[in-house]
């Protein structure tokens, strides 16, 4: 029970500071706000805040990081016989049921990276970068190498994607990103159903 109530104040306590540091980063900008201050507004020490989060940069991408850790353990566990592109669009329903943009974290972050560019860069990047185990799998369904022409541009259309559909997470438009996806992937040489 004690456990229970620890991991608990731990969850709330991270929020506070995720909450706080979205909402100066959105304010004041990302480059201008120090974790001073983020402790501060979370009520909480700057050591505490670099328990949770060692960096400022921590504290602006932990929500990638987390993004990046869900979509590789789905695709990297998904059940034999289902492919990347079944297995992306399954991850996808479930994790968009939960990161729907009602949530306020949703709504606080999306403010943060329109406020600072440089963010949405790099979320961007890393986005790419998690895309990349993808294409790794992609290329294996299909016999070939991972860093070839096709499962790259596969996986840049895919980066490119869902980082529309996380900004507006929509039925519609994740209908629409799996449909231009199927539809690209379908017009390769050779290929049926993804």
């Amino acid at each position: 029970m004690a456990e229970g109530a620890r991991a608990r104040g731990k969850a709330r306590r991270r929020e506070a500071i995720l909450r706080a540091a979205y909402e100066l980063f959105a304010e004041r900008g990302f480059d201008t706000t120090t974790i001073a201050e983020v402790a501060d507004r979370a009520e909480v020490s700057p050591r505490t805040v670099t328990l949770y989060f060692p960096t400022k940069l921590d504290l602006a991408t932990s929500h990638l990081s987390e993004f990046t850790e869900r979509l590789s353990h789905a695709l990297e566990t998904r059940a034999p016989g289902v492919t990347a592109f079944q297995a992306l669009e399954a991850w996808l329903r479930e994790d968009l049921a939960v990161h729907d943009g009602t949530d306020e974290l949703d709504r606080l972050r999306e403010r943060m990276l329109d406020r600072n560019p440089q963010l949405r860069a790099l979320a961007s990047s890393g986005l790419a970068e998690a895309i990349q185990e993808g294409a790794r799998i992609f290329a294996a369904e299909r016999g070939a190498a991972p860093d070839a022409f096709v499962p790259r541009m596969v996986a840049a259309a895919t980066a490119a994607a869902l980082g529309e559909l996380y900004a507006r997470p929509t039925e519609a438009n994740l209908e629409a990103a799996m449909d231009f996806l199927f539809g690209g992937i379908t017009a390769l040489p050779g290929d049926d159903r993804p």
